[in-house]
């Protein structure tokens, strides 16, 4: 056969797979109905297990297409039923709240906690997601959690993850404890800049302040000074700020050139992390789950069996609905070897057509489901 034969061939190929997908998807309803009549639970991984071992027996040595294949259509077959069994959990009853008190519009002010001082990276995401805002600086990413939990503030904004130097694990672990809802979250452009004392000469410095996260994002420029003693500390302004104020002529902090200006400092290189795409999202927390038109992330946290393939299930259920997941943290238990829960980020939407009854398969499923929010960035 020529080309053009064969492509027919496939089209008809295509054509009957087509209707036998259809029919099985109506078989797939049928067995949701009469799960549903009888208090069935949709995983029933024996019979899956079954229906594969005889696939990959019929498929020869095309078995781990065909195992592929038939693993995934059990995974769409599963999320139709799910539709179909949607009922009172206590994951639907969260979203359905939510999306029952949807706003408009995301407010222009509010008591913002950060982390931090004046001129920190922290303050130019605070100010950007409320330009209206009340901020409250704190010391501590802990104390701006603690200052949305006692109501002192409304809101709270902390970093999450960098571009360059990954996630910023002390929030995620915040986050598993508080379980606040996120409500919105922006990305900011990082620049570090080397700053002293006026009239100081970079070769005379002895010792760097910044935080831990900058000094990982400017490495290769500290690993090329000698002799220079490089000293974490709380925050990227905070180190500006003591620089400022320190007796030590010879000091100086990595820290954003705006505080330079606020700090009376001089800059002494510029642009000194290690790479330009150099990013960090911050995202704003509440205590009372919100929702606002145009939210397209969900944030989840997800434990699951200790167990291989464990994880994969979990995978696989928006990846049978065709959402993009584009964030999996891992993070340790505390007091269990080897064990651990994840943070999960999809493109979605709890609108969206599946991805309720895919929280209430995961919810069956995990041995924990947190739903941190759905929201949009900006």
């Amino acid at each position: 056969m020529d080309l053009n034969q064969i492509r027919k061939r496939i089209d008809e190929i295509d054509d009957e797979m087509l209707s036998l997908f259809l029919e099985r998807m109506e078989c797939a309803e049928e067995v949701a109905e009469y799960k549903k009549a009888n208090g069935l639970p949709i995983l029933n991984r024996a019979r899956e297990r079954e229906i594969l071992s005889k696939v990959r027996e019929k498929a020869g040595d095309k078995e781990l297409y065909a195992h592929q294949l038939f693993s995934t259509l059990m995974e769409l077959s599963k999320a139709s039923q799910a539709e179909l069994l949607i009922g009172n959990s206590e994951i639907t009853g969260k979203v359905v709240n939510m999306l029952k008190t949807e706003e408009a519009v995301f407010p222009k002010t509010g008591m913002v906690a950060c982390q931090g001082v004046e001129g920190g990276n922290s303050q130019v995401a605070a100010d950007r997601l409320f330009p209206r805002g009340n901020l409250i600086f704190v010391k501590s990413f802990e104390a701006v959690f603690q200052a949305v939990n006692s109501g002192l503030c409304q809101y709270g904004v902390v970093p999450i993850e960098n571009s360059s130097n990954g996630s910023v694990r002390a929030v995620y672990e915040l986050m598993q404890q508080y379980r606040f809802s996120i409500i919105r979250s922006t990305r900011l452009w990082i620049n570090h800049t080397l700053l002293a004392k006026p009239g100081v000469k970079a070769e005379q410095i002895r010792t760097i302040y910044s935080h831990q996260q900058a000094i990982g994002q400017c490495s290769a420029f500290l690993a090329s000074l000698k002799d220079v003693a490089v000293i974490p500390c709380e925050n990227t302004a905070a180190a500006a700020k003591a620089v400022a104020e320190s007796d030590d002529r010879f000091c100086a902090a990595i820290a954003s050139a705006p505080c330079a200006e606020l700090y009376g400092l001089d800059i002494l290189s510029d642009r000194i992390q290690d790479s330009e795409n150099n990013y960090t999202r911050f995202v704003c927390i509440s205590k009372t789950p919100r929702i606002f038109e145009g939210a397209d992330h969900i944030s989840l946290i997800v434990s699951c069996d200790h167990r291989p393939g464990a994880l994969h299930e979990i995978l696989s259920k928006p990846a049978a609905l065709g959402i993009n997941m584009i964030k999996l943290e891992s993070c340790p238990v505390s007091g269990r070897n080897f064990e651990f829960v994840f943070f999960i980020e999809l493109e979605a939407s709890l609108k969206e057509k599946g991805v309720i009854s895919m929280l209430e398969e995961l919810e069956r499923s995990c041995q924990e489901l947190i739903l941190l929010g759905n929201y949009d960035e900006v």
